[in-house]
């Protein structure tokens, strides 16, 4: 079975003044060849893996899944850091806040223009929407027509989406980058959301739950994808045993639906 990566990007927890994409933006994609050793070097400092980065519009790709602007490559490391086994959930050092439950995170979709995501996007998102709805926790979706607290833009890669993780305020990350091209225009309404869902959940503090080795989804050698600045704090109750079904593992194979498992659904109640 094919595996496809999907994408976290770091940006909002190191405080960076991040552009989002918008609908007329097109990605540039290039490879390590253009990289230089310097930025390699810098990458290696932050934590990650300088195996094939990707050069990306606005900072680099790395580990498949993790975006850094060229701000962040030089800012310093100061987060604390808890690693716990190899196939437990794990959430960012950062969570959304929740000053009265249950809070309300809007998500909204561009359609309609050249640049945007397909209008049969929107049951994907609305299912994402409905399966985190129906855990009842103490942040609660809701899809609007646009301007949410979470928009899900389309964008060109080499990797189905990504998204980022909640910011020191205790938002959630803003935006979805989402690889329209690769999933296709009128995808399996339950694969796409479970792509949606996956997003939303680094966007509310969720890393991967192969964390510290992505090849239990995405095939290949060991791979652990660095704690960083961002952290991998190890989510009570979540199994120390492969967990194969988990919405939050890193890679997915086509057309493949993740539904929330009852790790998934520890870890969701625990956090929120």
């Amino acid at each position: 079975m094919k595996k496809i990566y999907l994408s976290a990007t770091i940006v909002a927890l190191f405080g960076v003044s991040f552009s989002f994409y918008s609908c007329s933006k097109s990605d540039k994609v290039e490879s390590q060849e253009q990289i230089s050793q310097e930025v390699l070097s810098l990458i290696a400092q932050q934590g990650f893996s300088t195996q094939d980065v990707i050069m990306a519009d606005g900072g680099y790709i790395v580990e498949g899944d993790i975006f850094l602007t060229e701000e962040d490559l030089h800012r310093d490391i100061t987060s604390p850091n808890l690693i716990v086994a190899e196939t437990e959930q794990y959430r960012t050092n950062n969570l959304v806040s929740v000053s009265s439950a249950p809070r309300t995170i809007t998500v909204s979709m561009a359609t309609g223009c050249g640049k945007c995501l397909p209008a049969t996007y929107i049951a994907g998102l609305d299912e994402a929407v409905a399966r985190y709805n129906a855990e009842n926790l103490t942040i609660r979706f809701e899809r609007v027509a646009s301007n949410g607290n979470i928009q899900f833009k389309k964008v060109n890669g080499n990797y189905l989406a990504s998204a980022g993780f909640p910011t020191n305020s205790g938002n959630p990350y803003g935006t979805v980058n989402v690889n329209s091209n690769a999933i296709g225009s009128n995808p399996n309404v339950n694969y796409l959301a479970t792509i949606l869902a996956h997003e939303m959940g680094h966007c509310i503090g969720f890393r991967h739950t192969d964390y510290m080795d992505r090849s239990y989804s995405c095939g290949g050698g060991y791979a652990n994808e660095g704690a960083s600045t961002v952290g991998a704090v190890h989510i009570p109750g979540t199994p120390i045993t492969a967990d194969p079904n988990s919405w939050m593992l890193a890679c997915i194979g086509g057309g493949q639906n993740r539904d929330f498992n009852n790790n998934d659904v520890t870890a969701l109640n625990y956090l929120y």
